[in-house]
């Protein structure tokens, strides 16, 4: 059976509907960086993942081309991924989506190097015609995090981020954003198959001790 990071790392891919913390060391994505309204029809978030995937893919598939991966086993592509946050604001203004500045991440399995992930990103804009060169190998280390499981529409999620918050101030924590500690979700459903009020989000921030 393909290495299933939801299922092996359910610390991270299935938390509880109650706020947990959690310390999370590096981990290495595919990442694209961009601004704007992620639900724009065509819009700049849209065309991230029309790179993304394809090259997710690539390396999920290498196996049966000639191009060989040191310590390679077979794996289910992890969630898309996405860190956001708006300028001149600590945190997040979850009401105002036009103003969002985003990096969309998918994670890499710890044995693809940024040598592998460049024979993937040449491979995918050659046989795909797609320009992939705003996709980036992007090693990000959360730390102390509070996270929560979310069930529902994204725009109900600051439900779940006041439960969190109340949460941390009870366990002598605050919230510690900065230019590289983010507001992050993780999307567990496929919104294109499952009904709005069942979506699963992992909304996760970073904090640190009073």
């Amino acid at each position: 059976m393909p290495f299933d990071y939801k299922k092996e790392y359910k610390e991270l891919y299935r938390p509880k509907k109650t706020p947990t913390i959690i310390n999370i060391d590096k981990i290495n994505y595919l990442a694209v960086k961009g601004k704007g309204n992620p639900n724009e029809e065509d819009g700049e978030y849209q065309k991230a993942l029309s790179v993304l995937y394809p090259i997710a893919y690539a390396l999920k598939m290498s196996y049966k081309t000639d191009y060989k991966i040191n310590g390679f086993f077979e794996y289910v592509v992890p969630p898309l991924e996405g860190f956001w946050w708006q300028e001149d604001i600590k945190g997040v203004d979850l009401t105002n989506k036009d103003t969002f500045s985003w990096i969309s991440v998918l994670r890499l399995p710890d044995f693809i190097t940024i040598e592998n992930f460049e024979w993937a990103k040449e491979r995918v804009a050659k046989k795909k015609k797609l320009d992939c060169s705003k996709v980036e190998f992007l090693t990000i280390e959360e730390g102390l995090c509070v996270q929560i499981l979310h069930v529902g529409p994204f725009d109900t999620e600051i439900e779940s981020v006041n439960k969190m918050h109340s949460f941390i101030k009870q366990e002598g924590y605050e919230l510690d954003f900065s230019d590289h500690r983010k507001h992050h979700e993780i999307y567990l459903s496929d919104i294109r198959k499952v009904d709005s009020s069942k979506w699963k989000t992992v909304i996760r921030h970073p904090i640190k001790k009073l």
